[in-house]
């Protein structure tokens, strides 16, 4: 099971309003750093070192004697005639780890237990003790010292007790004591309990009239509270996550429960002021093959659930909302594997109101799945049922995704030399509820609507794609032949629906490909330094019959946007429902360069284009297109010139872009550039440009399209201002509309002990009708991380987002120091 990253027990009471007794524990001053084994980081210091030293152990001064021994040495030794014995000046006593320093050492006759005047010094494996004066045991682990001052080198902790007790094996007991991970000399954070238990056998400690000092100021008390004092997993109350606004506050309080070694749970209780009490919980487990996750959470009567929603929105305040989801992964053998995923949600906006954190990516749906494999050496097969819920509010009735109850497919390969022949089949039920009346009529932001005709059918498809091929290829260029047979078959029910249309369809269509290429290879120098330069022309014939699709089904199919891969690909469609006609030779050169000390590539240039010999008469619709644009692309008889960059100008420096340019109409239709700067340091910069053409990405949801050319700037850095500071920020501009569509700006703090996230955004909202900006909504939030390391943090994980949202970038993990 994994580790959490923060495991601190909480009862949660302001310091303010505390009596004075539990605050009254007044430890020792801490001592310098040359006493507790710290030493400053020199020449040898580490990159990216976030402390500004290390714990060091030195070598013991004793060899280790034989059995229960206990070896001694001592500048001066007087011996009583009860048979007491005092050893003082430089006296040093070992038993196997263990050795105790003192000026002064009382040894009774006994041989039990001795008496220790300070200042002394106590090493026991990793463990550093200083005190006044002590009593330890020869013959055990036992020992009790005052005034104590104590280092836990491989954990980075250390602390102050008015008297620190060993009472068996790792295992300390302190009584008015300090904890803290911060180095000495500086005490930017530290726990101070009236008595202190640290366990270094179970992994924790436990602490009772416990508060948490920041800067020397009281900022938290505990009753009672537990921490982790290792990366082992513990039980206990887990920092909680606070939040205001102008409408209230939102408290809330997770516990986590290691169950067992394969088994542990969150519980979390959630106040927010103005919506009512959410309880969330997570369950994980892990068995010998198998492993799952059940998450969710509930709140009774949201007060205000339909007051933010939109317009449109099902929701009243007063509903119950909740969420749900189950993950569940296994394999019966090595090749047999299985999965489960069960997710919903009350309501498309629950993850908006309620989401689990600004670390997490948006939600759009929920998965539902049951999938069984097998992964053979020639044969794979598939079976699965699978289905989605969308998280929209309102739902458009028609965006529900069919289900596939189920989905079995096989695919198997077989290769003689370079002859090869492939097999795939796949045959799927699909379905989905009835959308409005009989006939499809229904109410879509008070517009009557009707599901178009392609969409209003359930049924089960069968389809059959075998291929054979022949692929030549050696160092100077490829050859491939290639012949897929699609075959197509359907079983529809449209119910009630009025519709002439046939219920029994087949189709049997040939793919055929022909994709060639030389590879000319020469040696050049370039600025003194030695390169290998190739010259790659590619050439690629495709041929697809046409064939009448406009009374055929859509359940899972979409048109792909041109680009460089569509240049060399046979597919005009993703999915089964459609197969484009297509008459199509492509060609095009490519170049790259690669060093020849390490054989990297630092540039490479492609320039290719497509020649059609006859028009697109298929589309989504079953039949070529009707407005002018969109008739211009099925009738052209070329692609745009596709122009691919990809420049590793330094080390540092990266650039990359595509450029799709219509020479007839001699206008651009999509254009991208992202520019790269990584340094070693970790700065990153980023630069992009995005240029795309009205119309460009093909898409069936009329809402959904965008009724103007795109053109977008975007700007994102981090940079690394030292060892323990770094700045990030970004922007992404939208120059057609002139607005700004998200603005952030964040600082990350990682010092020795203790590491920050803050981080500011705002972001527009598109409300999924990218043909209108006037509904378009604002969002901007304020979120804080702070993390004490070794105890926990507070405030949600920023630092996923930090990644996504600039790109190259990788934040510090707030873990132990």
């Amino acid at each position: 099971m994994g580790n959490r990253s923060s495991r601190t027990a909480l009862a949660g009471l302001l310091i303010s309003s505390l009596p004075a007794a539990p605050l009254g524990a007044a430890p020792p001053e801490s001592l310098p750093a040359e006493q507790l084994d710290w030493q400053p980081w020199g020449e040898d210091r580490p990159r990216g070192a976030v402390c500004r030293g290390v714990y060091r152990a030195p070598e013991y001064r004793l060899a280790e004697p034989m059995g229960n021994r206990v070896a001694t040495e001592a500048d001066h030794a007087e011996y009583g005639e009860n048979g007491r014995t005092v050893l003082s000046g430089e006296v040093v006593l070992r038993r196997h780890d263990t050795q105790l320093e003192a000026p002064r050492i009382s040894v009774p006759a006994s041989r039990e237990r001795v008496q220790v005047e300070g200042p002394l010094a106590l090493r026991d494996q990793n463990v550093l003790v200083r005190g006044s004066e002590a009593s330890y045991a020869l013959q055990g682990k036992a020992a009790d010292i005052e005034e104590a001052h104590y280092v836990f080198h491989e954990q980075r902790l250390r602390g102050d007790a008015t008297r620190l007790a060993r009472v068996a094996e790792g295992r300390y007991q302190l009584t008015e004591a300090t904890f803290t991970t911060c180095e000495p000399g500086n005490n930017l954070w530290r726990l101070v309990g009236e008595d202190i238990e640290l366990n270094q056998q179970s992994g924790f400690g436990t602490a009772r009239h416990a508060r948490l000092e920041v800067g020397d100021v009281p900022v938290f008390y505990w009753p009672w509270m537990r921490f982790p004092i290792d990366e082992r997993r513990q039980s206990g109350f887990l920092w909680p996550t606070v939040g205001a606004s102008g409408d209230g506050l939102d408290y809330a309080q997770p516990y986590y429960w290691n169950i067992s070694p394969n088994q542990d749970a969150t519980i979390t209780p959630r106040l927010i002021t103005d919506r009512g009490l959410l309880l969330g919980g997570q369950y994980r487990y892990l068995l010998p093959s198998d492993a799952g996750t059940l998450e969710g959470a509930y709140i009774f009567d949201d007060q205000r659930a339909g007051e933010e929603a939109s317009d449109y929105t099902p929701l009243e305040n007063g509903d119950d909302r909740w969420y749900l989801d189950y993950r569940h992964a296994g394999r019966f053998d090595e090749r047999t594997r299985y999965r489960l995923r069960y997710g919903a949600a009350s309501d498309g906006r629950y993850f908006d109101d309620f989401g689990a954190g600004f670390s997490e990516l948006d939600k759009g749906s929920m998965q539902r799945l049951a999938l069984l494999e097998y992964r053979g050496e020639t044969w794979q097969l598939e079976g699965k049922a699978q289905g989605y819920q969308v998280l929209e509010d309102p739902l458009n009735p028609n965006d529900k995704p069919f289900y596939r109850l189920p989905s079995l497919t096989a695919r198997a390969d077989w290769q003689q030399g370079n002859f090869y022949e492939e097999w795939n089949a796949n045959a799927t039920y699909f379905w989905r509820d009835q959308i409005g009346d009989a006939q499809g009529n229904y109410t879509y932001k008070g517009q009557p609507r009707q599901v178009p005709l392609r969409q209003a059918a359930n049924g089960a498809r069968l389809q059959l794609t075998p291929a054979v091929g022949w692929r030549g290829e050696s160092t100077w260029g490829f050859f491939e032949p290639r012949l897929q047979l699609h075959h197509t078959s359907y079983a529809l029910d449209y119910g009630q629906r009025d519709t002439q249309r046939d219920e029994s369809l087949t189709r049997t269509l040939p793919v055929v490909s022909l994709d060639t290429g030389v590879i000319l290879e020469r040696a050049i120098e370039v600025a003194d330094s030695a390169y290998r330069q190739t010259l790659e022309p590619r050439f690629n014939y495709a041929f697809v019959p046409g064939e009448d699709q406009s009374q055929y089904p859509d359940f899972d199919t979409t048109e792909r946007a041109f680009s460089w891969q569509q240049l060399w690909s046979p597919y005009r469609f993703s999915g089964g429902d459609r197969v484009g006609d297509l008459n199509r030779f492509s060609y095009g050169v490519k170049t790259r360069f690669f060093e020849d000390s390490s054989g990297r590539q630092r540039f490479s240039l492609g320039v290719g284009q497509a020649a059609y010999f006859e028009d697109r008469n298929v589309d989504m619709d079953g039949d070529s297109d009707d407005s002018e644009d969109d008739r211009y692309r099925a009738t052209r008889d070329r692609s745009p010139w596709v122009t691919q960059l990809d420049w590793q100008v330094t080390d540092q420096w990266r650039a990359r872009s595509e450029w799709l340019y219509d020479d007839q109409r001699s206008r651009t239709e999509s254009a991208g550039l992202n520019v790269q700067y990584r340094a070693d340091a970790g700065h990153v910069l980023n630069l992009g440009y995005r240029w795309q053409l009205e119309g460009f990405e093909p898409t069936e949801d009329l809402e959904d399209t965008r009724n103007y050319d795109r053109e977008e700037f975007s700007a994102s850095f981090a940079y690394k201002a030292m060892d323990r500071l770094d700045l990030v920020a970004g922007v992404r501009y939208d120059n057609t509309n002139s607005r700004m569509l998200e603005q952030l700006a964040g600082v990350q703090w990682n010092g020795c002990c203790y590491g920050l996230q803050l981080v500011w955004r705002e972001w527009v909202d598109d409300e999924n009708t990218a043909n209108t900006i006037a509904d378009d909504t604002t969002d901007r939030g304020l979120f804080l991380r702070f993390a004490f390391k070794g105890l926990g943090g507070v405030g949600g994980a920023t630092g996923r987002f930090f990644e996504s949202a600039v790109p190259g970038y990788r934040p510090a993990d707030f873990g132990r120091p």
